[in-house]
């Protein structure tokens, strides 16, 4: 039996660090190399209550905090982040496993969501409209919902939280996080900073925790709205039970995302984008391209040119190496998922073009990118989502076949469409069944200023995060209509006009 003492992750309650005392507990893994760096605890029922209670606590207060104050304490809080930028980079990778560039890129994102957060005193402004009837005032202004809580993946350990909880401490809610077990160490450094930055006790928590943590936070009375991101699954589920408890819910699930060639599009850059897509975080992102529609003659130089760039893609090590272009997948056992779908293709009677499943030296969970050619819609590897670095070839003889793929999905994420014809890319953006459209882009994911708009099984709730959408659903809105009648004690309340 192993000796090894490793680090303890801390929960944060009600400004104070703690280490729960568990007999239920996960290990966080360094995936470049296979080795445990931390254990973290997983709360019990009362134990993760007593989160709430704390977060419920410090929501009078917080909420009574003008909101000019609260977006100096996020400025400060982006301040630190950018002071912090490599480090939290790193984290990401040890953690994660991302090259380098793509944990920089995610604490960038991140970033950005912190300074659309700063600006929430404009979008906290109501509207007015006087004498809406006569000398009767009409107002609505916006109020916090309450407790809010945060259940992220593990794909994004640094920037999904930052989806969440900027904008909602910025409305004036108080917010319990509940980051992935595999991935919690990002999440502790965030709470470290937001403390420096000086929010005050409890108005930010950290509960670590499995689904007893995540139950008693769907059920528990003192919390107004959950935010949510991970698989279709326990999108639907987590979507179904908290609105069962009269929450205020948005969850995003999973993704079948295609990338449509046309034959007039630039091929080698959208060799570059395809791959930069299906294999970019080891294809483990809700916005990954998975299914490439090759439309007409381009099907056969695609794939040759695809399976060129895959195969010439450098798998290894991220922690520490130069160089790699893609990293390991954050568990052994995800890692055997994916390489049974390169099987399953081939029972289906698809065509391995590129095959990942190879051996690599060292204990990290690496695979190799796969091309699978010659795939229908109806296979398993067309239709079911994969979340690695994988991506199937579905050929379609024109445009309107390439348009019935996507129709026919029961996702509705992303979808980019490759092309130099205005006219195909226009039917492309009127008519394809997802939510973000890109055009010669191969990921098409807003930036903070535009919500995150998944549509179908990818998607369950009313209001998206990111962008305009994020303030609407971390507030409730309040009308309020006013009459003033005129004193009889003439004297004091004439006005002035009247005196004249």
């Amino acid at each position: 039996m192993s000796t090894v003492q490793h680090e303890i992750v801390p929960s944060l309650v009600g400004g104070e660090w703690r280490t729960i005392d568990s007999v239920r507990s996960g290990e966080v893994f360094n995936p470049s190399t296979g080795a445990v760096l931390a254990r973290v605890p997983f709360m019990s029922d009362e134990e993760t209550s007593a989160v709430v209670e704390a977060a419920a606590a410090a929501l009078p207060a917080w909420s009574a905090t003008p909101a000019v104050e609260r977006a100096r304490i996020l400025f400060q809080f982006r301040h630190l982040v950018a002071e912090h930028f490599d480090e939290l980079a790193a984290i990401v990778t040890r953690e994660h496993g991302k090259t380098l560039p793509e944990s920089r890129a995610e604490v960038q994102r991140g970033l950005e969501m912190i300074e659309f957060a700063c600006g929430a005193p404009s979008m906290l402004m109501g509207d007015t409209l006087p004498n809406i009837a006569a000398e009767v005032d009409a107002e609505t202004v916006r109020h916090p919902v309450g407790v809010c809580v945060g259940i992220t993946p593990y794909n994004f350990p640094f920037m999904v939280p930052l989806w969440m909880f900027p904008v909602a401490l910025a409305c004036g809610n108080t917010f319990v996080l509940k980051p992935s077990e595999k991935v919690p160490l990002s999440a502790v450094r965030l709470g470290e900073l937001l403390t420096e930055a000086g929010l005050p006790p409890g108005v930010f928590n950290i509960a670590h925790g499995d689904r007893e943590c995540v139950e008693t936070l769907l059920a528990h009375p003192q919390v107004a709205a959950i935010s949510f991101v991970g698989s279709t699954a326990i999108a639907k589920a987590i979507y179904e039970t908290g609105t069962r408890h009269g929450k205020r819910v948005q969850a995003a699930g999973g993704a079948k995302n295609h990338l449509i060639i046309m034959p007039d599009a630039d091929l080698d850059q959208s060799v570059k984008a395809l791959a930069a897509s299906a294999y970019g975080c080891a294809g483990q992102r809700c916005m990954a391209g998975s299914v490439a529609v090759a439309v007409g003659a381009v099907a056969d130089p695609l794939v040759e040119q695809l399976c060129d760039h895959a195969g010439s893609l450098k798998v290894g090590p991220t922690d520490g190496a130069e160089g790699v272009d893609m990293g390991p997948v954050i568990r052994r056992e995800h890692r055997e998922r994916v390489a049974s779908y390169v099987g399953i293709a081939t029972d289906e009677g698809a065509t391995v073009a590129l095959d990942g499943r190879r051996d690599f030296p060292g204990d990290g969970f690496l695979i190799g990118p796969s091309v699978l050619d010659r795939v229908s819609p109806q296979m398993r590897v067309g239709h079911e989502e994969i979340f690695g670095p994988v991506l199937s070839v579905v050929r379609a003889a024109d445009l309107d076949e390439a348009l019935a793929v996507g129709r026919n999905c029961p996702y509705g994420n992303g979808a980019s469409i490759f092309t130099r014809d205005g006219y195909a890319a226009r039917q492309f953006k009127q008519h394809f069944n997802a939510g973000m459209i890109g055009v010669n882009v191969g990921v098409p994911a807003p930036m903070a200023w535009f919500p995150f708009t998944g549509w179908n099984q990818s998607f369950f709730g009313d209001l998206h995060i990111q962008g305009t959408e994020s303030v609407h659903f971390y507030t409730r809105q309040k009308m309020t209509l006013t009459r003033w009648f005129a004193s009889s004690d003439d004297s004091h309340h004439d006005p002035v006009w009247k005196t004249k």
